[in-house]
């Protein structure tokens, strides 16, 4: 795959942006900061932005628990979605929605999801929505191995073939559904293996490697907007962190396993990769990294300045007026 120096240095940034995102937000939980729990995506960052870097603007994603990389990936503001954290009012949903809500449907972002395959219903009807206003927008749906076994996947996965809906259901699978094993849970050896029963192209990748990512990806999109329906790509992927931000000690992985995982990383990879084939610079790449690290650094002022909503705010944004 030849890529330009402009995407590659795009794939970079994308993946940088949320390793810096998830460590600055490790941190300010750690610290005692006011910004609540979530999940870390630390160590899954080629699959959102090898995936998203597929997409035009307008297309829609629907999002995760983890779903911090996949805002980021698809444009959302890193000061808004810091300052939604921290539960302020210039939060990319004025600090009602927390870690796993976050939305900009000016990005395409229909929002993150705390329900597990509560998402893929969701993909699916924006996707119908695309079909049915005659425009060439696909849908992605991200999800981890554990929700694979949920009935929302085989019925959206199903109504989709059924349809032709332009939608792209993406598993992150990073090995296990909170502590349970993918092996132990899941059926079949490759969630991928699962596309065939509903008559839709399955493939495996290394969601270590973002080419490999990206390169599934445009081939499922160009599908997508061909009118042919939906695919399913298998990202086996790892998450570095524990399930959650909290008291999770990851007890039931070991030691070796997360060091041969950590020897794959994708950032690594990348800057690895690239400088050999000579296809950037290292000062491109740092120049990067000090840009990113800046970033984070204004996010969490513009969100400890921000203002707390006020109570009128309560009931804002929840109801809707019925004519």
């Amino acid at each position: 795959m030849e890529l330009d120096r402009a995407t590659l240095l795009k794939l970079y940034r994308g993946m940088v942006l949320i390793r810096t995102f998830e460590d600055r937000f490790s941190r300010e939980n750690q610290a005692g900061k006011p910004i609540g729990g979530g999940h870390s995506s630390a160590g899954q960052e080629a699959v959102p932005v090898g995936v998203c870097a597929a997409l035009n603007d307008d297309d829609y994603v629907a999002s995760t628990h983890r779903g911090h990389g996949h805002c980021i990936a698809k444009g959302v503001d890193v000061r808004p979605m810091m300052a939604e954290l921290y539960g302020r009012i210039t939060g990319s949903c004025r600090g009602k929605g927390g870690s796993m809500h976050i939305a900009d449907f000016s990005k395409g972002m229909l929002g993150a999801n705390g329900v597990v395959g509560g998402n893929m219903p969701l993909a699916t009807g924006a996707a119908l929505s695309a079909r049915m206003r005659r425009t060439d927008q696909v849908s992605v749906c991200f999800f981890g191995d554990g929700a694979s076994n949920q009935g929302t996947f085989h019925e959206s996965a199903n109504l989709a073939s059924i349809w032709k809906l332009p939608v792209l259901f993406v598993c992150e699978n990073n090995g296990y559904a909170e502590s349970t094993p993918s092996e132990y849970a899941v059926s079949v050896k490759d969630v991928a293996l699962r596309a065939a029963g509903y008559g839709m192209p399955g493939v495996v990748v290394d969601g270590q490697d973002v080419f490999a990512v990206y390169e599934a990806a445009a081939a499922a999109v160009a599908r997508a907007r061909a009118g042919e329906g939906p695919s399913l790509i298998e990202a086996k992927t790892y998450r570095y962190g524990g399930h959650f931000l909290a008291d999770d000690p990851h007890r039931y992985r070991t030691v070796e396993e997360e060091e041969y995982y950590r020897a794959r990383d994708c950032i690594k990879r990348f800057r690895e990769n690239t400088l050999a084939a000579e296809w950037l610079r290292a000062g491109d790449l740092d120049s990067v990294d000090a840009e990113c690290l800046a970033l984070l650094d204004e996010a969490v002022t513009f969100a400890e300045a921000s203002p707390v909503p006020d109570l009128a705010e309560l009931t804002t944004d929840v109801y809707v007026k019925y004519p």
